[in-house]
């Protein structure tokens, strides 16, 4: 009897209990919910961030650097994927992590300072005369429009005006064709208009295979620097008058630019635009000349009298090429000092001289009709 009392006293404390327990709100729990996935939320970006810094993380050390487990980066990458971003799984012993990229443009995630910094750049790019204002006023729009009120203030207080010069426009995708050729390091073909010429003339336009190694924008052009097999020497094309061919050239090893700087390879290129202030190839020669006969030529180079009958110049141009072809036009006999490029110059000049003079009969015919 005992028991039995004891057990219905136990029973009708945990009626009590159970009656008098209040129940959670439902906004309570959802407000735990929200937190959760505001946290899950912000782990994936963090995430994302840290793919978009390097080439390749380890599993491991993401899971230390976001204070979960593997199994939770795991879930989260599944996360990123299912969003659109193409992240490949690296086998080894740790395993790891890279982004790669995607046939679709997914959404990116910057930092404060780097949207400020994109964001400056594409309103200097919009102020230029690269050929692309559209474009970067477009995407200026774009990313002002999502940008904090924060940062908007911060870039506000940046004012600035961009020189301007007469832009000639260029295609925006020719652009992108030409950069992705010059990172492949792939020859490029393309059909080019000669100075004065209509470039819808294709008449006038002679066809070119070049090795592209950079893309410059200067004066409000966009310039090509290239090495052609053909010429054996570096070549420059304005991109307003290439007409690009659509399939891609063969692969090819880069070369250095003379001077390693293509900006003022450029602008030697055009003797007189503004800095240019040292030819990227400078050489000596030995002229069997006297100073006086030469002096007078020489617009920017030093020469010293060795004797009545002979005198060194020291002189730059844009190419070794065009240092050999500058030398040669004095019509004296002339000895190379320095440096070897230089004397490699002077041989491929004398072959394409000794080419031009042997031009066969028919050539001749077929050429004046």
């Amino acid at each position: 009897m005992t028991g039995l009392l004891s057990n219905a006293r136990s029973a009708r404390r945990r009626v009590r209990s159970r009656h008098s327990r209040k129940k959670r709100p439902a906004s309570v729990r959802y407000r735990r919910e929200d937190v959760l996935v505001l946290k899950t939320s912000s782990r994936v970006l963090t995430l994302l961030s840290l793919l978009q810094t390097r080439r390749d993380w380890a599993g491991g050390v993401l899971a230390e650097r976001l204070e979960v487990s593997p199994r939770t980066v795991r879930r989260d990458v599944d996360r990123l994927r299912k969003l659109g971003y193409r992240i490949r799984a690296i086998k080894g012993p740790e395993g790891g992590y890279r982004l790669e990229a995607g046939s679709e443009l997914p959404p990116l995630l910057f930092d404060d300072d780097q949207a400020v910094a994109i964001t400056i750049a594409l309103h200097a790019a919009a102020l230029s005369s690269a050929g692309i204002e559209d474009a970067a006023e477009r995407a200026l729009a774009s990313i002002r429009h999502v940008l904090p009120e924060r940062l908007r203030t911060r870039l506000d207080a940046v004012d600035f005006t961009a020189a301007v010069e007469s832009a000639v426009p260029v295609d925006p995708s020719a652009l992108a064709q030409i950069s992705a050729a010059v990172r492949a390091r792939e020859e490029l073909r393309f059909d080019y208009t000669r100075v004065g010429a209509q470039k819808d003339d294709r008449a006038d336009a002679a066809p070119r295979r070049i090795q592209p190694h950079h893309l410059v924008a200067m004066n409000g052009r966009w310039y090509l620097i290239g090495w052609s097999d053909e010429h054996a020497d570096w070549r420059v094309y304005r991109v307003d008058r290439m007409s690009l061919r659509s399939h891609r050239g063969q692969a090819f090893t880069p070369r250095s630019v003379p001077g390693g700087d293509p900006q003022e390879f450029l602008r030697a290129r055009f003797r007189g635009a503004v800095s240019a202030d040292t030819w990227p190839c400078r050489g000596k020669v030995l002229m069997h000349a006297a100073a006086e006969r030469v002096t007078p030529f020489v617009t920017d180079g030093i020469v010293d009298a060795v004797n009545c009958d002979t005198c060194t110049l020291e002189t730059g141009a844009w190419s070794w090429g065009a240092l050999a072809a500058r030398v040669m036009r004095f019509e004296v006999d002339v000895e190379v000092l320095d440096p070897p490029e230089l004397a490699d110059a002077f041989r491929a000049l004398a072959a394409r001289a000794a080419r031009a003079s042997g031009g066969s009969t028919e050539s001749r015919e077929r050429v004046l009709g």
